[in-house]
């Protein structure tokens, strides 16, 4: 039987799903088991998870020819060329794919190689703590996120990036009986 593209009123109940999924996810791992009270914090995390399940998402930076900026390197480069609120957007981009990919991902950044990859040079976890330290001394940058929130991202990248490796953790050893396939 041939497959039906799914209509958008079940496209958005997916969303809805995925949302519950990832932020009960986190509120748990976060809350529960490593004592992180910050729901600011914690709905930040969830919603990165939500949004980088997009490949468009992760790779939303653009160089001057309009393809996608997919290395760190290259988005530091994009960000110099940028001023105030687009500026702010392209750290704030650059923390966010740092920590998801600190976070959900390590074992592929281990894989950088400098030969292969301009980012086998970067650090991941101090150009992410840098660019959301960045993103939050932006003047005008108060719309969400709000630069306190980015000034905690750049403070504790670690703890997050840890906290994320536990909700992947927790996902992969689940039995699947309490994730909704779509």
């Amino acid at each position: 039987m041939p497959q039906r593209d799914p209509s958008p009123a079940e496209v958005r109940d997916r969303g809805t799903v995925l949302e519950r999924f990832f932020s009960g996810l986190s509120e748990y791992i976060f809350q529960s088991r490593l004592g992180v009270a910050d729901v600011q914090l914690v709905d930040y995390l969830s919603d990165l998870l939500l949004r980088f399940v997009r490949t468009d998402s992760l790779h939303r930076v653009r160089r001057n020819s309009g393809k996608p900026a997919t290395e760190v390197f290259e988005m530091l480069s994009v960000a110099d060329k940028r001023i105030g609120l687009a500026r702010r957007e392209v750290h704030r981009h650059i923390g966010d794919f740092t920590l998801f990919w600190s976070g959900m991902y390590p074992e592929s950044l281990r894989k950088l190689k400098p030969e292969a990859s301009a980012d086998g040079f970067l650090d991941y976890c101090q150009q992410g703590k840098r660019a959301y330290r960045i993103a939050a001394e932006i003047e005008g940058g108060d719309g969400p996120p709000p630069c306190e929130l980015l000034w905690r991202l750049s403070e504790h990248f670690e703890l997050c990036a840890y906290g994320l490796r536990e909700v992947r953790r927790e996902w992969e050893s689940s039995d699947g009986s309490e994730v909704l396939i779509f």
